[in-house]
């Protein structure tokens, strides 16, 4: 990953620049924004720039020793840590180099990839399996920044959502963070940062990215995706900053369909007061792996707020953001949603993902969230 290949923001690549330039490398740096802002891509930009051995003025040169390295994700001072999963009929706590094939391939086909996307590419929904990052981690970790650097001038670990961190880990890592070996950089990238022990905040600086803009968006889809000026107006509307979500959007991801589905069906369902189909509905949603689960709560809480602003009369304003399937749907839905239940409503869902990450028993998450839907859909 180069600064060239990010489609913007631009004062925060320059910040990042100068830094290295001047010699101003803080050893622990969080990254953080919200989903889709490309903070995993600056993060691995940044990395390849500071191990560049013929840096130019704004981007690493891409084709001296390091870079090709750093480029391949083979750099014997540039460490990954990032959620795993165990692997299927086996209790032994994975590490992130046990997944590093597939995290260069992420990488390489989805420089932009949302967690939710890595998940699936290691089967999380096979294994109906949360990701994590283990506590066994944390002595590789040590172990690996505690070496000296082999070819660089530093030993770099980005770790990909810190708040995924077993509490063992995150200990370990606050004391690494205090007191950290020399010539190391540790670049922490989050989504949820309040999830992060106030410590480990405290011991880095922070950088926050900000969502990507329209014009951003639009530009990136015309020349990566061939998109039309119309077509990438559209979709980098209904993204809202999320370039992740931009390419999802243009890909026509099926998992959208599949939720958009579902959604559907719940709201019918519980509209006719049809037990027996919920009841069915929850066996199907609760054959899914977590990682699917909790990604269709939140899409629904997305769609929840959308009627609701439906309701409000918001489209007038723009502020409106759906997909042309949703659009229909939504078009005789939306009425249900107003000021009486929508808080309610919200507070289900979110209460059922809480369920969810507490390795609740699905079957009866998703049959309870029905039942609580049929009282507040009328």
């Amino acid at each position: 990953m180069s600064f060239s290949r990010i489609p913007g923001h631009s004062e925060i690549i320059e910040k990042l620049v100068l830094s290295v330039h001047e010699g101003r490398v803080s050893h622990a740096q969080l990254f953080t924004g919200p989903e889709g802002c490309g903070s995993l891509a600056l993060a691995l930009a940044y990395a390849k720039f500071i191990g560049c051995e013929n840096r130019g003025e704004s981007d690493s040169c891409g084709t001296c020793k390091s870079c090709v390295k750093h480029e391949k994700m083979i750099h014997p001072d540039m460490h990954y840590v990032f959620p795993v999963i165990k692997k299927k009929n086996s209790n032994d706590e994975p590490l992130s180099d046990d997944y590093l094939a597939e995290w260069r391939e992420f990488n390489t086909n989805s420089p932009f990839g949302r967690v939710n996307d890595w998940f699936a590419a290691i089967g999380a929904g096979e294994n109906n399996a949360q990701g994590m990052i283990y506590s066994v981690e944390s002595a590789e970790i040590i172990r690996k920044m505690s070496l000296k650097p082999y070819e660089s001038d530093y030993k770099i670990m980005v770790i990909w959502l810190p708040e995924r961190m077993n509490n063992t880990s995150a200990n370990k890592l606050l004391k690494l963070l205090e007191e950290p070996p020399d010539k190391t950089v540790f670049i922490l990238v989050s989504d949820e940062p309040d999830r992060l022990l106030p410590t480990i905040i405290s011991r880095c600086q922070l950088l926050k990215i900000p969502p990507f803009t329209n014009s951003e968006i639009k530009s990136y889809l015309r020349s990566s995706y061939g998109a039309t000026d119309t077509e990438a107006d559209n979709m980098a509307r209904l993204a809202r900053g999320n370039i992740a979500r931009a390419e999802e959007l243009s890909k026509t991801d099926e998992s959208l369909k599949q939720n958009l589905r579902f959604f559907r069906e719940l709201m019918r369902n519980a509209w006719k007061r049809d037990v027996i189909e919920l009841i069915k509905w929850a066996d199907e949603i609760s054959a899914g792996g977590r990682e699917a689960q909790k990604n269709f709560l939140n899409y629904s809480l997305r769609l929840l707020r959308e009627n609701f602003m439906l309701s409000l009369n918001q489209k007038q304003n723009e502020l409106v953001f759906l997909s042309d399937e949703e659009a229909s749907f939504s078009e005789k839905f939306h009425p249900y949603i107003n000021f009486e239940n929508i808080q309610t409503l919200a507070g289900q869902f979110s209460l059922a993902i809480s369920h969810i990450e507490a390795n609740g028993y699905a079957r009866l998450v998703f049959l309870d969230l029905a039942l609580k839907v049929t009282k507040l859909i009328r």
